[in-house]
């Protein structure tokens, strides 16, 4: 954090230091720390400022961190009566967006402090995991080309009777290509969906049609499938905790918008474009 060697630093430093010690009481958030012209800054405002520095700014040692602070936000409190007007347009409007997040991301909390009883974690997992848990896992090879016509020759090429491991070294353009194709075992969701559809499609042994995805055409192999045992309450639990604290709070932004009277009105001439337009928002 630079040094700071401004005059507001040195007003800020004797301010502080004419603060009447208050070392028998227990400090908490409404502690003032110091007052720039009768306004209070509290010691609530520095944890807050604190939390919010850079991770290379909060390893600084406590004492400097403390002092550094205070002087920002004196500092920044001076600045602020300075001004004469009153607030630009484009600082109230953040100003309302940022409180609008903060209360949202505290309604948030309160919503998942409910959720995650180790009885609803059980009843997830069994809802998941339980005896009708049934996950294949597959393993397959593929060769990726630019073009369609260049699948289609290597799959005529299969079909003839060509290695598929030694067509993929040699004609394969995906990482997987020197390996002879191979992309070992992967479960639902691993791959982008056109690929998935063709390796669910096939039977073991059997090699697809040229697909293609967004990485460019595929001739794919299916190697081997097995069904994939269910996993340790343990190894998942964070994971369907974080699913059951989603949920609730999907339900929850479901209930409230559906109840909510809300209106958006038509507005004439107006362009998705004007988002861009900073100008509208300063004065």
């Amino acid at each position: 954090m630079p040094k700071r060697s401004t005059l507001l630093s040195a007003v800020a430093i004797c301010v502080a230091v004419a603060l009447p010690a208050t070392a028998e009481e227990t400090p908490t958030a409404d502690t003032v720390v110091a007052r720039v012209n009768g306004e209070e800054i509290t010691l609530g405002h520095m944890i807050l400022a604190r939390a919010v520095l850079p991770q290379q700014y909060q390893e600084l040692p406590d004492d400097v961190l403390y002092n550094a602070i205070l002087d920002q936000l004196i500092q920044q409190t001076a600045l602020v009566q300075s001004r004469d007007s009153d607030v630009p347009e484009q600082v109230r409007l953040s100003l309302e967006n940022e409180r609008r997040s903060l209360l949202a991301a505290a309604a948030i909390d309160s919503v998942v402090q409910g959720v995650g009883s180790e009885e609803e974690v059980r009843a997830a997992y069994e809802a998941k995991y339980g005896e009708d848990f049934s996950e294949n896992e597959y393993n397959a090879s593929h060769i990726l080309v630019e073009t369609e016509e260049a699948a289609t020759e290597i799959k005529a090429e299969l079909d003839a009777g060509a290695d598929f491991a030694e067509m993929a070294r040699a004609k394969s353009t995906g990482p997987s290509g020197p390996n002879g194709g191979e992309l070992g075992w992967f479960g639902d969701g691993a791959m982008v969906p056109e690929f998935e559809q063709a390796v669910t499609s096939l039977e073991t042994g059997e090699i697809s049609a040229p697909i293609q995805t967004q990485f460019g055409w595929h001739v794919i192999i299916l190697n081997d499938t097995r069904k994939k045992s269910a996993p340790e309450l343990g190894d998942v639990r964070e994971t369907l905790l974080q699913e059951l604290r989603e949920k609730a709070v999907e339900n929850k932004i479901e209930d409230l918008t559906r109840q909510a009277e809300i209106e958006r009105p038509a507005v004439e001439g107006l362009n998705p474009e004007i988002l861009r337009n900073l100008g509208l928002v300063e004065n």
